[in-house]
């Protein structure tokens, strides 16, 4: 009886298990789109039809798409779902498959290379905002803590570049198991 390798077995585990969060992550993600779309529209009608509007409107949601837009990247990440344009791709999957998962593995790579960075990078500000008790808003009006911001734009970047990992995991163990270049 032969062992399982990593690749039929610990991969694929791995890739369910992470699937999983990353779409509760988009979830979240998906309702606070809704949330947000709600509290402009009440903003506009107790602006236009109450003439009492809501305050903060507008400084939350601009802070809200940024968080928004670092929830929903990850499963985008995973599944392969990021805008990108194929033409070299298909042109290189026709002449060489190989190649073409190879170079579609090195970009997986680079994309988790550069999201560790955003993650990185990212930290400082949120460590920051941890410890200054940082906020946003009007003092004595309304204040919102801007480090629950900071952190997902942290879980995110560091979300996605994982996601992106084993997306290079499973492209080059492919290219590998496959043995053509």
């Amino acid at each position: 009886m032969q062992r399982a390798s990593f690749l039929s077995t610990g991969l694929p585990a791995l890739r369910r298990g992470l699937q999983l969060v990353l779409n509760a992550m988009a979830a979240v993600g998906t309702l606070w789109v809704f949330a947000i779309m709600m509290l402009i529209v009440a903003d506009v009608v107790g602006r236009n039809f109450l003439a009492t509007p809501i305050i903060g409107v507008a400084e939350i949601s601009a802070r809200s798409v940024v968080a928004i837009v670092f929830l929903l990247l990850p499963p985008a990440a995973l599944n392969g779902m990021l805008i990108r344009s194929d033409f070299l791709m298909r042109g290189l999957q026709r002449l060489s498959p190989g190649a073409a998962r190879l170079l579609d593995g090195l970009f997986a790579l680079a994309g988790a290379v550069i999201f560790g960075l955003v993650a990185l990078a990212a930290w400082p500000d949120t460590h920051d905002a941890w410890v200054s008790s940082e906020f946003f808003g009007v003092r004595g009006v309304w204040t919102l803590p801007t480090f629950p911001f900071h952190l997902l734009v942290v879980l995110g970047a560091s979300a996605t570049s994982l996601a992106f990992t084993v997306s290079a995991a499973e492209t080059l163990l492919k290219q590998r198991a496959v043995g053509d270049t």
